[in-house]
């Protein structure tokens, strides 16, 4: 293992939200975190909802979902990503945070409407809808990052300043 990658770093915060922080010398961040994912999966019966959804049991899955604790899946998980890519030196041009924040906000919005809203006329309940609705996250997120940066360098070049 490499412990100056930051895109390894990322991975394993993908794996195990908190372990990333670990790999980045930061044990008491990474074990709160650990410790709160592990707490929201026993809380919101995560497991078993993933296990009737890969099973195509849908309906019986959202009977499952304790969707008040499911709620804080989405932002605790991207948060730990984003927290572990950042020190790991990941993200510092401006606004890179974006689409860690876009993708949290659209997840969470899949868990909202996972009950209730069809895609192809399937019912995708609380696993994979909120899955799907990452790729919006993301590309809403790198979208409005580069329209900042585009934004930003259009004003630097109108004020006669250089963007080094």
């Amino acid at each position: 293992m490499n412990r100056k990658n930051k895109y390894e770093k990322l991975f394993w915060s993908i794996v195990l939200p908190g372990l990333g922080q670990i790999l980045n010398g930061r044990f008491l961040k990474g074990l709160l975190l650990i410790a709160l994912v592990f707490l929201v999966n026993v809380q919101s019966n995560f497991h078993q909802i993933i296990l009737l959804s890969f099973h195509g049991s849908i309906n019986e899955a959202i009977e499952k979902t304790n969707y008040a604790w499911l709620m804080f899946y989405p932002c605790l998980i991207i948060f730990a990503i984003w927290d572990a890519w950042k020190d790991a030196g990941g993200g510092r041009h401006p606004h890179s945070f974006l689409p860690f924040v876009f993708t949290a906000y659209w997840v969470t919005v899949g868990v909202i409407y996972s009950t209730k809203f069809t895609l192809f006329g399937m019912l995708w309940g609380p696993v994979w809808l909120p899955i799907l609705f990452v790729i919006p996250g993301l590309a809403s997120g790198f979208l409005i990052m580069l329209l900042l940066l585009k934004y930003k360098k259009f004003l630097n070049v109108g004020s006669g300043e250089c963007e080094k």
